[in-house]
């Protein structure tokens, strides 16, 4: 690790100023950032700690919207009784993901902003893309059985490797940005940046610009919720495929839907063609099938991960017919 300035915000105003400044960073819980650095993928001359700024209330108006604070701990989040009554697709998924003693440090903000967890980026031995523009992606002619099959390119396929930010896809969080001065809402769904030729440039944000808030709209009422996981190990271990949905049935057929896949996307991924597959039909295994299916028809799949396509297609069935079946909140 190098050495770097450590400064402590007073303010937003503070923060974004001193941001401004080439090869700083922000730091709140650490369990990203602090990695990196200990692995020299991330060397910021200057770290500026936004822990003092507030930014920790979990707040509901009357409508039952939600505003969630960036700097809310996973752990406080998950178990939030607001959360877990009302979008319960939200506390399943952070409590799926890393250990409690990462909950309970991890930030929503930092979550939102997570690295990826490829090999290849995070080792400075090997050439990467979205850590050195232009070098190369070694993934695609090797070791790439973890990565995305949604939303690469030639540049970059590697994951990303959120569970919380699958459940806030499917929900249609919106991102709250501020620079000191004003303040500006991104939705979720473009705030991620697919890497095209790009892969650098993850999120749609603006030097200076600190997250300060996430909100999510309240459910429909008499809708379901659910994230499953697909995983190599029971704990502590990051999708190979997952899928977060909210459904409402009515009249025997699907009224509203919200779908999401982790651990196939280089980005939170929208299912947005499945969501329009479902609309208007019957809730049935085959009808699931064909919803995955069209979602998947843009899949692009590497040497040793071609078993993904049919991995997050059974968790999707499996996710919708537990809705189907009133096996989930």
């Amino acid at each position: 690790m190098k050495a770097f300035s450590f400064i402590q915000a007073s303010s937003l105003g503070h923060a974004a100023a001193e941001s401004a400044a080439m090869g700083t960073s922000f730091i709140a819980g650490g369990t990203n950032i602090v990695d990196l650095m200990k692995l020299n993928v991330e060397s910021p001359s200057r770290l500026v700690d936004v822990t003092k700024l507030g930014m920790n209330q979990i707040e509901s108006d009357s409508h039952g919207n939600l505003r969630i604070g960036a700097m809310v701990r996973n752990s406080e989040l998950a178990e939030h009784r607001l959360v877990k009554e009302r979008f319960a697709v939200l506390s399943e998924a952070i409590l799926s993901g890393a250990s409690p003693q990462l909950r309970n440090m991890a930030t929503t903000g930092g979550n939102l902003l997570q690295k990826t967890r490829c090999p290849y980026y995070r080792d400075v031995a090997f050439a990467c893309n979205k850590r050195s523009p232009g070098s190369g992606c070694p993934a695609i002619e090797g070791h790439n059985r973890n990565q995305a099959i949604l939303g690469g390119s030639e540049h970059c396929i590697a994951v990303n490797p959120s569970d919380m930010n699958v459940a806030l896809m499917a929900l249609g969080a919106m991102i709250h940005l501020h620079d000191g001065k004003n303040e500006r809402a991104v939705p979720i769904q473009d705030f991620y940046l697919l890497p095209g030729g790009t892969p650098h440039q993850e999120f749609a944000m603006m030097r200076g610009e600190i997250i300060t808030a996430v909100t999510v709209n309240a459910q429909p009422k008499g809708a379901k919720s659910l994230y499953v996981k697909l995983r190599d190990r029971a704990s502590y271990e990051f999708a190979l495929a997952s899928c977060a949905a909210i459904m409402k049935i009515s009249s025997g057929v699907v009224e509203s839907v919200q779908i999401a896949f982790g651990g196939v996307g280089t980005v939170p991924w929208r299912a947005n063609r499945a969501e329009q597959s479902l609309k208007g039909k019957a809730p049935t295994t085959q009808n699931f099938a064909d919803a995955a299916d069209a979602e998947l028809i843009g899949a692009a799949v590497q040497s040793e991960n071609a078993f993904k396509v049919e991995l997050i297609k059974r968790c999707t069935v499996y996710t919708l017919s537990q809705l189907a079946n009133g096996g989930a909140l």
